[in-house]
């Protein structure tokens, strides 16, 4: 149930965001979680540095069972009967924004994550939003990464691979303390499961969905020239519901013509993509197959993912040339609003 205290809060770190000067992170998820990305093992850098991070390769980790709704192929699905309300009310001219890609300013832009053993030590984590947050201990090096950077205002999303245990651990607005750490909210995934969050529940996103398996990574894009999942995107504006996978809705909102959190968008398999550069050609080719999922309200059409510095930012941009009339909506199930 969305409490009024958290609407507050939710404010509050939007305006805090916004105060985020230049990194895309101002629009990926601007009123509720995120993430950041690192190495295994590497010092946390010093004020200017924070670009020399490269996103760390998942190798042969399997990211939820195949069967998953992330891993789902939704080429086929049927449109969603209110597909053009939808897409309407997001931008029909808006572009697609790819929140993500080299330093911008001297700072990371995405959202990062690091990679752990199962012999990282757990630490204690204490959450405002205790009744909405998997209890700790978390397993997270004194050095993760945060996003934005260890000064930042904005989201602050701490993002945790156990590699050994394939268990993800995730914090939204997250601050190193004497004891441990001390976050807004934070969940738990289990990598081998298709279980979900309690249905009311959110997560380090506004959807209750999790945030690493829907980010566009270097290693997926450039090295294996394959996405295999759907993505993550924000909107500006949602209405109170949810579709599953997604859990928690985000808005005061009834207009049923707004997007609900978890709302899933696949690229018409009849746009072209000859023309785009490889690797906007192979994030296009999964948006045909696997979409989008509404994650989070930020910027309309803001698709995420990790920072890198070998990112080509120029390729990246041309997918700016989509625009959300070249979306549709596919139907995946009821709207939840309880």
């Amino acid at each position: 149930m969305l409490r009024a205290s958290w609407l507050r809060r939710m404010v509050q770190i939007t305006l805090l965001s916004a105060a985020t000067a230049g990194l895309c992170v101002v629009g990926c998820g601007a009123s509720r979680v995120v993430v950041v990305a690192g190495g295994p093992g590497e010092a946390a850098p010093p004020p200017g540095e924070e670009t020399s991070r490269l996103t760390p390769s998942l190798g042969s980790l399997q990211v939820f069972p195949p069967d998953n709704p992330w891993n789902t192929d939704i080429s086929k699905y049927p449109v969603h009967p209110n597909s053009d309300a939808f897409i309407k009310s997001i931008g029909e001219d808006k572009p697609l924004h790819p929140c993500f890609g080299g330093p911008y300013n001297g700072r990371p832009n995405g959202i990062p994550y690091v990679l752990v053993k199962g012999g990282q030590p757990k630490v204690p984590v204490t959450f405002e939003y205790a009744h909405e947050s998997d209890p700790g201990p978390y397993p997270i090096p004194d050095d993760a990464p945060i996003e934005g950077g260890a000064e930042s205002d904005g989201d602050r999303h701490v993002l945790v691979i156990d590699t050994d245990s394939k268990m993800l651990y995730e914090l939204f607005h997250a601050f190193k303390t004497e004891e441990g750490w001390r976050s807004v909210s934070g969940a738990i995934f289990d990598l081998k499961s298709n279980k979900l969050r309690p249905l009311g529940w959110t997560s380090s996103d506004a959807a209750g969905l999790p945030v690493f398996p829907g980010l566009v990574r270097y290693d997926e894009v450039v090295e294996k020239g394959e996405i295999t999942h759907a993505l993550r995107f924000t909107v500006h504006r949602s209405q109170r519901g949810y579709i599953l996978p997604a859990t928690h809705f985000a808005s005061r909102r009834d207009d049923p013509n707004l997007p609900p959190m978890g709302l899933r968008v696949r690229l018409k398999a009849d746009y072209d993509i000859s023309g785009f550069p490889k690797e906007a050609q192979v994030i296009l080719k999964a948006l045909k197959k696997y979409g989008m999922m509404v994650a989070d309200n930020g910027g309309d059409w803001f698709v995420t993912g990790a920072p890198d510095p070998r990112w080509n930012d120029d390729a990246l941009n041309t997918m700016k040339q989509v625009k959300g009339s070249d979306f549709e909506v596919v139907d995946t199930g009821p709207i939840h609003t309880e």
